[in-house]
């Protein structure tokens, strides 16, 4: 079930009305339900594709990261955003990037409904599925011409920095602790991993498995 703040018969007309009624969705059926709910999903080829819910470490980390991001790129007339900002890959494909950004506000790229393209995007690697994030949306964020994609491990404890060369990445470094993560395409702009999964996080509590 997707979460909503919609009374639930409210919230299940809305379901039906943007739903077809036989076949895969459609980009603008993806669109209308996403507009009416707060989770976060992506869309591939007709498929909607429910992220997890983020954990306390999860988006501190992101938290952590968009207010540097945010700190270097705004004084250079740039743009950041913090999930969820769809992005679409392609007619068909769409993702939600943890932070997307591009170095000029006014980038024709940048839609209010959706993004049609970035110069940075950034995930956190997810414990439920982390080749999402490794293979899948590496794939993804070359398909759509990114200049530049950051891979956030927290169980590797790693920062992974690649930059778009052709139709596909190159690792321009794989950063750990006591190293200092450099963008690419920003120049002067790095990140101290240590700092990054030092961050105040609480512990997994034992009770939250039963």
């Amino acid at each position: 079930m997707i979460a909503t703040n919609q009374p639930i018969g409210e919230y299940a007309q809305n379901v039906l009305d943007v739903m077809p009624s036989q076949g895969p969705l459609s980009d603008e059926d993806y669109l209308r339900l996403t507009d009416s709910t707060s989770r976060l999903i992506e869309f591939t080829d007709g498929t909607l594709e429910p992220l997890p819910m983020p954990t306390d470490l999860h988006q501190t980390i992101l938290d952590y990261l968009f207010t540097l991001f945010k700190a270097f790129i705004v004084p250079i007339g740039g743009k950041a955003h913090f999930a969820a900002i769809r992005l679409r890959i392609r007619p068909g494909k769409f993702r939600e990037p943890d932070i997307i950004l591009v170095k000029d506000a006014k980038d024709r790229r940048r839609r209010n409904r959706f993004w049609i393209g970035a110069d940075l995007a950034l995930e956190v690697v997810s414990k439920d599925n982390p080749l999402r994030d490794i293979v899948a949306k590496r794939a993804d964020y070359a398909e759509a011409n990114i200049p530049e994609y950051w891979i956030v491990n927290p169980q590797t404890e790693t920062i992974t920095v690649l930059r778009l060369e052709g139709s596909s990445y190159i690792e321009h470094g794989v950063f750990a602790r006591g190293q200092q993560a450099i963008s690419v395409i920003l120049a002067g702009f790095m990140v101290d991993v240590t700092s990054v999964f030092d961050v105040d996080s609480p512990p997994d509590d034992p009770d939250d498995a039963e």
